[in-house]
């Protein structure tokens, strides 16, 4: 029997993610795809994003979301009978695509396909890894180690290790194809440093191509067939000594609030209380009076994105409704009360 391909999508929060999952759902050209979503909070925002990319790919009941907590930490909870599921259907899924949370580590979640109880029905066919290409190029991960140690002692801000680096490390190190994103955002001599900076860091075989808004053709995304599960000791990760790794350094909650009625004023507020409270990112959707469509935000630090994704459909709630990931401290009050005070 044909074992079912799936594709671990990984990337720290932003990469683009959910666009390259978007935009392999509009070309699945008949291909029956299923998409496990897995998201980091209270609230999934990533579910309702796909199922509003207006595609016939975007069947309810072919996007899943797991909202539990984060998926490689609830492999057997969550993930494997969430797939068992899919392969028990009637018409089982052609191809998986497996979204992670920003936070994710994607081995153990490769180990997880060499379980007994899917290992002879599906296959790993890739991890991708999607990189914020702009972020990186900014200087977010540094891959000098006695820099970063000389960084340390000269700025005491500095004095713990940033577990985004090693996230950021197990991604690469995990990848089958690397997808450098927002190139559109970097310099032509600054990308081709940064190209040969990333390239120096994957394993022998990997391969990088680079991305506008996630727009990876199948062709190249799909069908690598890796069979990623075989070949665990050549994916070394930072955490292979460590039973489990946890998040407790990140947070998440949600902000709602009415319309929106100047936007102007809204995104110039949305920036400020990014930039005031280092938030890390915040995705979500907007009600804005006198449209007809639901407008979707996106952050990434302070980068805010806007597009409308689909028309509100007759019944539903229009809310302004915000997912907002940070650092642990984060000042809540403060953050409701400026971005609930930006819908009037």
């Amino acid at each position: 029997m044909r074992r079912v391909p799936a594709t671990v999508i990984t990337g720290f929060l932003g990469a683009g993610k959910t666009s390259l999952v978007r935009h392999l759902l509009a070309r699945a050209d008949g291909r029956r795809l299923a998409v496990v979503v897995n998201e980091f909070g209270e609230l999934g925002i990533d579910r309702e994003l796909l199922l509003g990319c207006g595609d016939a790919a975007c069947g309810e009941e072919d996007i899943v979301e797991l909202a539990n907590g984060c998926i490689c930490c609830t492999v057997a909870e969550d993930f494997l009978p969430t797939l068992t599921r899919l392969l028990d259907r009637a018409a089982p899924p052609e191809h998986i695509l497996i979204e992670t949370s920003g936070l994710a580590l994607p081995k153990p979640l490769v180990q997880a396909f060499a379980w007994p109880e899917i290992r002879t029905r599906t296959t790993v066919d890739g991890v991708l890894t999607v990189i914020d290409g702009a972020a990186v190029a900014a200087g977010r991960f540094a891959d000098d180690p006695e820099a970063v140690a000389r960084q340390r002692a000269a700025d005491p801000a500095l004095a713990h290790d940033n577990p985004l680096e090693e996230v950021f490390t197990d991604q690469l190190a995990c990848a089958d194809l690397v997808i450098l994103n927002k190139t559109d955002l970097v310099g032509p001599a600054r990308l081709a440093a940064l190209c040969y900076e990333i390239e120096a860091r994957l394993r022998p075989g990997v391969k990088l191509v680079t991305a506008r808004e996630g727009r990876v053709s199948p062709e190249v995304a799909l069908g690598l067939t890796a069979a990623a599960e075989d070949d665990l000791a050549g994916r070394p990760s930072l955490h292979d000594l460590e039973a489990e790794h946890d998040h407790d350094d990140f947070e998440s909650f949600v902000v709602m609030s009415g319309a929106v009625h100047d936007d102007a004023a809204f995104l110039s507020r949305l920036r400020a209380t990014i930039d005031l409270h280092e938030v890390l990112r915040v995705k979500g959707f907007v009600d804005r009076p006198g449209r007809d469509w639901r407008q979707i935000v996106q952050a990434v630090g302070n980068r805010v994105q806007q597009h409308f994704d689909r028309p509100w459909r007759p019944g539903e709630k229009r809310e302004t409704r915000l997912v907002v990931i940070g650092k642990k401290g984060l000042d809540r009050a403060a953050i409701r009360s400026a971005l609930e005070a930006s819908g009037g």
